[in-house]
């Protein structure tokens, strides 16, 4: 084994792609945005990132001591709530971050509310909370 890296290739070709991919979809995402704005939200979404990361590890110790054991419980649940989020782009990232976090999966959305299973109540209850929508809602300048 070499500690040298040799993937410079693959490293810029991934990078070329991916800037290919932003420049052609940019107007899909983006709608009647201004770039400032833009540039707002993308430095708020890279803060947003280390606070979900942190989530999803905290509910990966969860689920796995709910499974590990058997005096934990695993009392699976249904919630709906009712989002303030205005975007498809800010529901549809609150939906995969419910997603992405273990314990919890976005079943449904349908206008403003929100279908959740949730492995157990406080998952559920944290959800209900309100405290990722309103990280979400920042991030898209929802929240004023």
């Amino acid at each position: 084994m070499s500690t040298k890296f040799e993937g410079w290739f693959h490293l810029f070709f991934g990078l070329l792609s991916t800037a290919l991919v932003t420049l052609f979809t940019y107007d899909m995402v983006f709608v009647n945005e201004d770039r400032g704005n833009n540039i707002k939200k993308l430095f708020r979404f890279a803060l947003y990132l280390p606070w979900i990361l942190y989530q999803i590890i905290l509910a990966n110790v969860d689920v796995a001591k709910r499974v590990l054991d058997p005096k934990m419980p695993i009392d699976p649940d249904m919630i709906t709530f009712k989002s303030v989020l205005k975007t498809d782009l800010s529901k549809t990232t609150l939906a995969n971050s419910i997603t992405l976090t273990p314990g919890t999966v976005t079943i449904d959305i349908d206008d403003d509310t929100f279908l959740i299973h949730a492995i157990a109540k406080e998952p559920a209850d944290d959800l209900l909370e309100g405290t990722m929508e309103k990280k979400v809602a920042h991030v898209f300048m929802e929240d004023k």
